[in-house]
């Protein structure tokens, strides 16, 4: 039930979506409670799993390459299919859509090899799959970092600030990391480590991933610090949808005139319902996931803000009936 969950408890969740490795007196002093009440707090939300704190990765910044699926699927099989799919350490957001006849998911592929595999050769021979269409995301307007609790939190703009971390320091990287080097980040068995276990707990501290790498505190904290400033890792937080009173998503596929699709897609990352939006290849070049109350809020939703999008010449929407696997393995 909402009644489970109080003002303090969204509050909290909001603040850790600033900074999701903010010490618990940071917080507190933001929030105007106790550092214990803090602890406490996020204690209990953790361990219900109410509230985890993530380290999220980047696949682009890696050389990756992000899929959004659509598999079409005998009625009978897609609820296999789509549990299939999400014990794949690669996918994530695996959804039930359009009466259960379709599957979404978003799938990373570390080369055009496996992107091949994946849409040449194993989909296409999966008993009773029907098609599949295969959108490549090539620009993301909102998402990874950017979370819809941002939108929704009841924090006010002085609290956000004071939780706000500060910028990262500018100072040369090792050649590795260059900025100005091209091509994606190439990582190690020990930058694995570390992103395995900040996936596993994103407020881990410095001594525990330390165990966890072979590596000092300090090489922790500077190879974290290093991975942050490449736009590699940052911090994810995931919660129960009625702390925030989130409702169901809807997935959304619009064609948009070529000349306005950045113009559209700013605008639709702008949206308060918006937690995902993308410029993609394929048969529609742009795609949003939205969270509406409800039917008459979606409604109203895309017979306003929609609507008002410049240069939209088609608009397909997709309910999601059923949500198979959220987050990936990060690493």
């Amino acid at each position: 039930m909402e009644s489970d969950y109080d003002d303090l408890d969204r509050r909290l969740v909001h603040a850790l979506q600033v900074d999701g490795r903010a010490p618990f007196s940071t917080i507190a002093a933001a929030l105007g409670v106790s550092d214990r009440t803090v602890a406490r707090r996020y204690a209990r939300l953790r361990s219900t799993g109410a509230v985890r704190v993530l380290g999220g990765v980047d696949p682009m910044a890696l050389g990756a390459v992000l899929w959004l699926l659509r598999v079409r699927c005998a009625p009978s099989a897609s609820v296999a299919v789509a549990e299939a799919l999400a014990r794949r350490p690669e996918t994530s957001w695996v959804s039930l859509s359009s009466g259960g006849t379709e599957i979404t998911c978003t799938v990373r592929a570390e080369s055009e090899a496996d992107s091949e595999a994946l849409l040449l050769a194993r989909l296409p021979r999966t008993p009773r799959v029907e098609g599949v269409s295969a959108h490549s995301v090539l620009h993301t307007f909102y998402g990874g970092p950017d979370s819809l609790i941002a939108k929704l939190g009841p924090l006010d703009a002085a609290a956000v600030e004071a939780l706000r971390p500060p910028p990262l320091p500018q100072r040369p990287l090792p050649d590795r990391l260059l900025p100005d080097r091209p091509g994606p980040v190439r990582l190690d068995d020990g930058d694995r480590r570390l992103l395995a276990a900040l996936a596993a707990d994103g407020r881990a501290g410095f001594e525990q991933l330390a165990e966890l790498t072979g590596w000092s505190p300090t090489t922790v904290r500077r190879r974290m610090t290093e991975l942050r400033e490449r736009g590699v890792l940052y911090l994810d937080v995931d919660c129960d949808k009625r702390l925030l009173g989130f409702g169901t998503r809807t997935l959304l596929w619009l064609s948009v005139a070529p000349p306005h699709l950045e113009e559209a897609g700013r605008a639709l990352a702008g949206h308060p319902e918006v937690a995902f939006a993308a410029a993609t290849t394929g048969p529609t070049n742009l795609y949003a996931t939205v969270v509406c109350a409800d039917q008459r809020a979606l409604y109203r939703y895309l017979t306003t803000r929609v609507a008002a999008l410049p240069a939209v010449l088609q608009v397909e929407t997709a309910p999601v009936i059923r949500t198979v696997k959220q987050a990936a393995t990060r690493t």
